[in-house]
């Protein structure tokens, strides 16, 4: 930051500048600081980054910003040091014209996490302005006639400083006629005007020539003067007069053009024309005025002829003048103090600063997801009392942070799987009545978290293959449904591996992981393997991921691939002896092996397993020592019978 030192007004301002520079921390968190007026370029304001709390290094990666509305860039950051400093030109009466306090709200943003700062500078006045008159001359007509210790009323000056720098003081250069009589208090009940001392002889000095000198009250001082031309006339020597020197009414904004404010009347003592008096804005009222109000120049009716606005104007002040018709003519004064009463007739503004989305449905709570600026309506008073509220039955909240800024934040948890997304309005409405309220509205995104297994409709599953199966045959499709969004809920599959005896379970079945389709990889034999039972695996691609694991058990199915045959008994010496056979009987739709060395039962078919087929083993009776016929009837009728009966019982299911 440079500094250059001109003259020593300059050194003293920017001594000034430096003297009155001043931060603190509010409660709220607001920071303030002070600044003169016109101060030069790069004119050091404040160390805002220290005073926020931020650190140097953190300013460009947090995207520190400040925006100033309606104040362009008036001071900005170095976001180097972190110092807030003048960047253009100051001027207090631009900015906030006469009004007692003039300050530039900052708003200070930054990201990760989202923060809001409020900084406040104080913009001082300086004795920039000197007093101005409405004009450099001014015509007065005085009859010779007039009387000691009247009253002539003048307009004062005006100065676009405040306070001291505008507290004026007036002075009149010497003369023999006239004194100066100075405003005494503020309401002007009496204004400024010229006394006159010594009687007018219009033959002795047809025109007096006064300087009228206004100073106002800064360091240094300035000065504004306005040149007065008194020409003293004769005849007509009573001046119209009106009742009071000041009026004062209320009028409420928004009155349709025509509407009367007030009717004026004054008195002349004279007779004839010389008392016939005719009505007009004096010639110093402002423009603003006369494009808002008009007098009937007979009656005295003051009118409204254009529209009136409490936000553009809170009062008007109107000089009006009766002039009569005498020659030559004569005038009185007064004034009309006329306040603008505020009608509720602004709604409330509301703006979204800053949008944090879509929120993760693992936020914690108080998580800030915007910043809300809640305009206080152009009205005043209640009207202009601005309440924000959120539409009910949201896992949100506002939270007022500072005037009329709120944070909405996160309230209660959030649960994508139930809710993805929030419309929420928020509506500001003013005290008025009837009150008026406007609404905006933001839609609130949930981002999923992976926070849900895939989940499989059962713990089990039950399959039945038959046996000498072709190798790669599909006997199942596990499938699981994930409930969260995109790779949370992007489901594969895998065996859960184990030993099948001697064997790896990977060379029985595999699994394809992105369908969950089971293969098996070889025939299955149900002599060898009657029942594989094992476990699919489902896995999302969350990080970290999540899975869950489902059983299956698959009945290999027996086929009629054996023959029956009668075997001896154990320990029954070879070829047709009387020891006991063991049965192997098998039907179209289900069969039935029993086996001394096994000791299994396993009942299978097409549909799920039977539990009551029925298998015989009879004692063969006693013949012949030789396999002869006999022996051989009585057996095959008996395998008949066995055959018979198990058919009879696979047909019943």
């Amino acid at each position: 930051m440079e500094f250059s030192w001109g003259s020593s007004q300059e050194s003293r301002r920017l001594l000034l500048s430096l003297l009155f520079l001043a931060a603190w921390r509010a409660g709220s968190g607001q920071v303030h600081y002070s600044v003169l007026e016109e101060a030069k370029h790069g004119t050091f304001v404040g160390h805002i980054a220290q005073d926020l709390g931020l650190e140097l290094a953190e300013l460009v990666p947090r995207l520190f910003r400040v925006a100033s509305k309606g104040h362009g860039d008036l001071l900005e950051v170095n976001l180097q040091n972190g110092i807030l400093f003048v960047n253009s030109r100051i001027d207090r009466e631009e900015l906030c014209g006469r009004s007692a306090e003039c300050n530039i709200h900052l708003e200070v943003i930054v990201d990760r996490p989202l923060q809001v700062f409020h900084v406040e500078v104080e913009v001082k006045d300086i004795n920039d302005n000197p007093p101005m008159f409405p004009g450099t001359r001014k015509n007065l007509f005085l009859a010779e006639s007039r009387p000691i210790d009247s009253r002539v009323p003048l307009e004062g000056a005006s100065d676009a400083d405040i306070r001291a720098n505008a507290m004026l003081t007036y002075t009149l250069s010497p003369n023999e006629y006239f004194s100066l009589e100075k405003p005494s208090d503020p309401e002007r009940v009496k204004r400024l005007g010229l006394l006159l001392r010594k009687s007018l002889d219009r033959e002795e000095a047809p025109e007096i020539f006064l300087v009228l000198t206004a100073t106002d009250g800064g360091k240094p001082e300035l000065t504004g003067t306005v040149q007065l031309l008194i020409k003293v006339l004769d005849a007509n020597d009573n001046a119209p007069a009106f009742d009071r020197t000041l009026y004062a009414v209320k009028l409420p904004e928004n009155v349709p053009n025509g509407t009367s404010v007030m009717k004026l009347n004054a008195s002349d003592l004279d007779e004839g024309s010389n008392a016939d008096i005719i009505y007009s804005f004096s010639t110093d009222i402002l423009p603003n005025v006369e494009s808002k109000f008009h007098i009937d120049p007979l009656t005295g009716e003051i009118m409204v002829k254009g529209y009136i606005d409490f936000e553009e104007s809170k009062s008007y002040e109107i000089l009006v003048e009766g002039i009569d018709k005498g020659q030559p003519p004569l005038s009185g004064h007064c004034t009309v103090m006329v306040e603008v009463e505020d009608t509720n007739d602004n709604v409330p503004v509301m703006e979204f600063k800053s949008l944090s989305l879509p929120i993760r449905e693992d936020a914690p709570l108080g998580t800030v997801i915007a910043l809300i600026s809640v305009l206080s309506d152009r009205d005043s008073g209640l009207n202009g009392q601005v309440t924000c509220t959120l539409s009910p039955h949201v896992p949100f909240k506002l939270v007022s942070t500072f005037k009329n800024y709120y944070s909405l934040v996160l309230d209660s948890a959030l649960d994508r799987e139930s809710v993805s997304d929030y419309a929420l309005v928020v509506t500001a409405r003013d005290a008025g009545s009837p009150s008026l309220s406007a609404t905006a509205s933001v839609s609130v995104e949930v981002a999923d978290v992976n926070d849900n297994a895939p989940a499989f409709a059962q713990p089990e599953y039950t399959v039945f293959v038959k046996e000498n199966n072709p190798p790669g045959c599909h006997i199942f499709t596990a499938s699981a449904r994930d409930a969260d969004a995109q790779e949370n809920a992007l489901v594969s599959y895998s065996l859960v591996e184990r030993r099948v005896g001697e064997r790896a379970l990977s060379s029985y079945v595999s699994v394809h992981a992105e369908s969950g389709k089971v293969y098996a990889l070889q025939p299955l034999d149900h002599e060898e393997l009657e029942l594989l039972q094992f476990q699919v695996s489902a896995r999302d691609a969350g990080v970290p991921p999540l899975g869950s694991n489902v059983t299956l058990q698959v009945f290999v199915l027996d086929e009629n691939d054996n023959a029956p045959a009668l075997l001896p008994r154990p320990g029954a010496g070879g070829g047709g002896g009387a020891g006991k056979p063991t049965l192997v009987c098998s039907s179209a739709v289900g069969s039935w092996s029993y086996s001394q060395q096994r000791r299994q039962r396993v009942c299978s078919g097409e549909g799920p397993p039977k539990t009551d087929l029925m298998a015989f083993s009879p004692s063969l009776p006693q013949g012949p020592s030789s396999a002869g016929t006999p022996h051989d009837v009585a057996v095959y009728h008996e395998v008949n019978l066995v055959i018979t009966v198990c058919k009879i019982h696979s047909s019943y299911y």
